[in-house]
């Protein structure tokens, strides 16, 4: 054998196993490089900050976790991104029902199939939202503040980030379940929901849990109740929407990560099992918990069944209300 052929023969074999060696690494979702999380909002944001803390500690095969903002038509640029990516346990999207419900529906969005083009992987947690009262408000208890919105129908304000956001849509839930006309005023972001309660122009709100927890103290402002199923650890005392006289009512703004169709199980798994190692440690949770969340041991499995139902309630909600995008 001449030593041109020689040499072309190990040049083959090399090639030959590198692409075995890929080929048998995508198959168990062993990607090279950091595993990326793309998230659909700004640096710094609420979304932005639990992935970071969950993210410093999370080891997958040796590989980091690197964060991607790909911020932009209320989380849809990231979801279309991740759905596209290559399924090889290398790129995640975190989501919430945002995410896999609300701005699908309200953008008709046709680039990607939120139910068939992702799969579950971990839920990171869940935070009730807090219904705020500000000195506009007479009412100081859910009952009070549901008859007086049937006394005055259309005449009682909302504050919100506007048409599609959590707070919005917990309000328009709440609306539909009491059988009340509620008037939307939208502002630019929570904050200014704040600002204007605190002026007098404005009654009341539902907030994110991690925008009520840095105003609880505030005398001005009275919180009548959260919305989960259960009392919050961060407000015991507080009753729940459902308690306080609207049974059967529960919003929870959630965060899970989703990994595109298609994705190997054993990467899904190890993936899984590193969130919820994560999730335990006592620093992680301190931080997380200080934010309203509630944290979640969920199977993947769990998580995608948790999403789907979740998905189909919020799309029913939409469709009642007749929301700009509904079918």
């Amino acid at each position: 054998m001449s030593q041109h052929l020689k040499l072309f023969s190990l040049i083959l074999c090399g090639v030959l196993a590198s692409t075995l060696s890929a080929s048998g690494k995508a198959e168990s979702g062993e990607a090279a490089g950091p595993i990326r999380i793309v998230i659909g909002a700004p640096p710094g944001g609420a979304p932005d900050t639990v992935a970071r803390i969950v993210a410093q500690h999370m080891q997958v095969d040796g590989r980091g976790i690197i964060i991607m903002n790909k911020n932009g038509a209320a989380t849809m640029i990231a979801a279309q991104y991740v759905a596209h990516s290559q399924p090889d346990g290398n790129t995640l999207l975190l989501a919430s029902q945002t995410t896999v419900a609300v701005a699908p529906v309200l953008q008709n969005v046709t680039r990607f199939d939120p139910v068939k083009d992702f799969t579950g992987v971990a839920l990171i947690g869940s935070a009730p939202q807090v219904l705020l009262a500000g000195p506009k408000l007479k009412a100081n208890t859910v009952p009070e503040l549901i008859a007086q919105a049937k006394a005055a129908p259309g005449h009682i304000d909302f504050c919100s980030g506007g048409v599609g956001t959590s707070p919005y849509m917990a309000a328009v839930l709440f609306a539909q379940m009491a059988d009340i006309q509620l008037n939307s005023i939208p502002y630019a972001g929570e904050q200014a929901c704040i600002t204007e309660m605190l002026a007098g122009r404005l009654p009341f709100m539902f907030a994110n849990a991690s925008t009520a927890l840095r105003h609880l103290s505030d005398k001005r402002l009275r919180a009548l109740a959260v919305t989960s199923t259960q009392p919050a650890a961060f407000a015991p005392e507080l009753p729940t929407v459902a308690d306080a006289g609207l049974k059967g009512y529960e919003v929870a703004t959630w965060l899970g990560l989703l990994a595109p169709a298609g994705t190997p199980q054993q990467a899904i798994d190890r993936i899984n099992a590193e969130v919820r190692r994560v999730l335990h440690l006592p620093d992680v949770r301190q931080k997380l918990e200080a934010q309203g969340y509630a944290l979640s041991d969920d199977s993947p499995a769990a998580f995608t069944r948790y999403y789907m139902a979740d998905r189909e309630k919020w799309i029913k909600v939409i469709e009642k209300a007749g929301l700009k995008g509904a079918h």
